[in-house]
């Protein structure tokens, strides 16, 4: 017998001893069985849980207290999932796993464009839900918890490019020392472009960098990612022309 998460409320694992730092995974689904059944699937992983029955109550949530990780029905009242995912990206790089039926594939392709890290097709496994969010956390973990005693630029293996500076260890980017916000997702497309600058990136390449093997996205996805990234640092710098595009071909970085 199952009984309903209560609604907007941490779940707390019941393990009598919890890691040094348990990580939190939001739900957002109107669909009361799935908040359970996936509530108690992930804590019986380690996880701890929040759940929200709909997207005006998360989005609120999700920036006030933000999880390590969120997960997003597509079709629900009041805000649906994508509704919630872009005006989320608007405000936060926190990681996001989209639910989708089989018969929504632009949904899925829309959810991706707009800054989704990954999506999961109805019905899916306890299984491979909960490798796809520890594939996700594994890149996005240093993104809220930084090393205090990692070493300096060049030894932390820190990409400079002109005003460009790529920080992978803490996953941080400036552009003329000043911070640029970036999802995952674009920081994997635009560290593939900074490495070899200059060099023409095609769109699958940066598929290949950008996402994992199983999940499948259409090239106007990467084109997507593309302006966002324009678009964060031009809001930095308005002259900003170093991601060039060779039509028919794909994308480079101008080291300069």
């Amino acid at each position: 017998m199952t009984t309903p998460p209560p609604n907007q409320n941490d779940i707390q694992n019941g393990a009598g001893s919890s890691p040094p730092r348990q990580q939190t995974v939001a739900l957002v689904d109107d669909d009361r069985n799935i908040l359970t059944a996936v509530s108690i699937g992930l804590q019986a992983e380690g996880f701890a849980t929040r759940v929200y029955a709909d997207g005006e109550t998360a989005l609120k949530a999700l920036l006030e207290n933000p999880p390590d990780l969120a997960i997003f029905d597509i079709k629900m009242p009041r805000m649906d999932g994508l509704q919630l995912l872009q005006s989320l990206r608007a405000q936060s790089a926190l990681p996001v796993i989209i639910l989708t039926s089989k018969d929504e594939e632009p949904d899925e392709a829309l959810g991706l464009a707009l800054g989704a890290d990954d999506y999961i097709t109805k019905p899916f496994s306890q299984r491979l839900l909960v490798a796809r969010i520890r594939a996700i956390l594994r890149r996005s973990e240093l993104v809220r918890n930084p090393p205090e005693d990692a070493p300096g630029d060049e030894q932390a293996g820190t990409i400079g490019r002109g005003r460009l500076r790529l920080d992978p260890a803490r996953h941080q980017v400036t552009w003329n020392d000043r911070s640029v916000s970036l999802t995952v997702t674009e920081f994997l497309i635009l560290e593939a472009l900074a490495m070899r600058p200059g060099v023409v990136k095609s769109r699958n390449q940066l598929m290949d960098a950008a996402y994992n093997d199983d999940v499948f996205v259409d090239d106007r996805t990467i084109d997507s990612h593309i302006k966002r990234l324009r678009r964060k640092f031009r809001s930095v710098d308005p002259e900003f022309a170093a991601i060039e595009t060779l039509y028919g071909a794909g994308y480079s970085f101008a080291d300069g």
